[in-house]
Formats: structure tokens, C-alpha cells, sequence
């Protein structure tokens, strides 16, 4: 007697073939990722995002290959808060909304005045502020020089050369603030003598490692200096001679900023590889 199947007895799924396995995967991928993504996207717009670090300008406190959390709530929002730079293409309005004013000290990340570069750097000047710069001698602010004390001396090798240098590390106080700086052993600077005011609703930016950072002691991305040697406008071209990416940074708007740098979270830095002598900060979950 032949045997017939009950109507209650569940059919078996016949094995699925290579192809419909990959379309099922790469659905459910779809799925996940259409979830991910948007959330992602929010969280870096709103909160935090990751940067590298990709030079030597803010050694010894950021190092290449840092991975820093970038709190992007700390001043307001802008276009440039965007994730991914997406603010550069979308047409946006100028200026910031639940905007609050950066300390002096705090570093920050923001979009290059004259291209389009993602950069970070210490806040130094305020709007208002009086910046001194003198090749050779410690940066006054409002005629008061940066108090400097003298902490160590450290060499290594660099990452964009590969040379060897040495460098003396210092403290850097002033109105409440420290922070650690790094002078080249054998490198004076740019010879530049100006005095820097500070416009309404801009920033003046330097890297810790004063004699390896492009930054807003150099004139090359900055407005004409008046007779008297004061430079105080911002929104100019780069000088002549200066193309757009060889030139600083000049006087930073504050619709610019992205964030402010707050930890370095973890780093494929090595003091072995760069042959540190003594090795510099841990970079494990350290603060900035």
C-alpha cells in the first residue's frame, strides 16, 4: 500500500543552492547595514566622531596614527559639522546654532580656512585677543608672554622624513591653562616678527610641536599686515606666491570648527618604531 503524506506533516525545504544562499546573506546585510548606517551617521553629526592624526604637528600630545573622539556638541553646530565632510557639498547656511564659545587651550578640529582640510591644532588666541609672535622667544598674549618651564629633552625619529631629532619639551601655563610644547632642536622658525589681533568670531590656532606645524603664526594664509606691522582682518586670499594649500591657516572662522579633541581613545603608534628616547605619553584611552 503506497503511503500518502498527512496534510499536518510540515514539507521539507529543499536545500537552497549556492546563489540564493549569497542573495539571502548579502539581504540580510542590506537590512543591517539600512539600520547601521543612519544611526551612525546621526551619532557622528551629533556627538562624537574619530579622527586620525596624520602628522607631527601637535606632538608630543597627539602622535601619528592617534585615534581621537572628537566631541561634536562642544561649540554648536555648523556645515562643517557634517560627517565625512559631507558639508563642504551641501548648501547650508553660514554660522552656528546652539553655539558656545571655546577656551583658550582647548584643541580643536576645523576645516582649513583656504581648502578643503580637516585640521587640529591648539586654541591660542580668542576674539580680541592680541597674539605677539617673535622667532626665538615665548608667544605673548595681550602683552603677557606664555609662561614656559622646562620639562625634559626627547629624541626621535620623524615620520615624514625619517630624520633624528631632538627636541626640548616644555609646560606651556598661562590664565589657568597648561599644556605641553615641543621646540626642534636646530630650527628657529620662519624669522617672523607680528603682532596678531584677533577679529570678532575667529581663532588663532598653533601646534605643540612649534617648529613642525603650519598654523597661524605664519602669514602666509593671513590678510596684509598694516604699517605698523599689526595684521587684524581675516577673509583674505593666500598671500602672493602662496598657493591655497601651502598656505596657513590664518585667522580660523569659528563656523570652521567640527569639535573639540577630547580623548585620545587608542593609537598603531610605537615609540619603538619611532625610536623615542624616553617613549612619550601613553596613548591608551588618555585624555587631552
Amino acid at each position: 500500500m503506497t503511503e500518502t503524506m498527512s496534510k499536518d506533516t510540515p514539507e521539507l525545504e529543499a536545500p537552497l543552492t549556492l546563489q540564493q544562499k549569497v542573495v539571502k546573506e548579502l539581504r540580510e546585510w542590506g537590512i543591517t547595514l539600512s539600520i547601521f548606517i543612519p544611526i551612525f551617521l546621526v551619532f557622528s553629526g551629533l556627538f562624537y566622531e574619530l579622527r586620525v592624526i596624520p602628522s607631527e604637528s601637535m606632538v608630543p600630545n597627539l602622535q601619528v596614527g592617534d585615534r581621537v573622539a572628537v566631541n561634536k556638541y562642544a561649540y554648536g553646530y555648523s556645515r562643517h559639522s557634517l560627517p565625512f565632510s559631507l558639508g563642504r557639498y551641501v548648501p547650508l547656511p553660514e554660522g552656528r546654532v546652539f553655539a558656545s564659545m571655546p577656551k583658550r587651550g582647548d584643541v580643536a578640529v576645523f576645516e582649513h580656512t583656504h581648502t578643503p582640510r580637516v585640521m587640529i591644532k591648539r586654541i591660542i588666541g580668542l576674539p580680541g585677543d592680541t597674539v605677539t609672535v617673535r622667532d626665538g622667544q615665548p608667544v605673548a598674549i595681550n602683552g603677557t608672554p606664555i609662561e614656559r618651564t622646562f620639562v625634559r629633552r626627547v629624541r626621535y625619529r620623524k615620520h615624514d622624513s625619517g630624520a633624528m631629532v631632538t627636541a626640548a619639551e616644555f609646560t606651556e601655563s598661562y590664565d589657568g591653562e597648561t599644556w605641553l610644547t615641543h621646540d626642534i632642536d636646530g630650527e628657529t622658525g620662519s624669522n617672523i616678527s607680528v603682532d596678531y589681533v584677533v577679529p570678532e568670531k575667529h581663532f588663532l590656532f598653533m601646534g605643540d610641536n612649534r617648529d613642525n606645524s603650519m598654523d597661524g603664526r605664519n602669514p602666509t594664509g593671513h590678510c596684509p599686515p598694516s604699517s605698523a606691522g599689526v595684521i587684524d582682518e581675516a577673509g583674505c586670499p593666500p598671500r602672493p606666491g602662496s598657493s591655497p594649500e601651502s598656505a596657513s591657516v590664518g585667522f580660523v572662522p569659528f563656523q570652521n570648527l567640527i569639535g573639540r579633541a577630547d580623548t585620545v581613545l587608542f593609537t598603531f603608534y610605537r615609540c619603538s618604531r619611532a625610536q623615542a628616547d624616553p617613549c612619550m605619553k601613553e596613548r591608551l584611552w588618555r585624555g587631552l
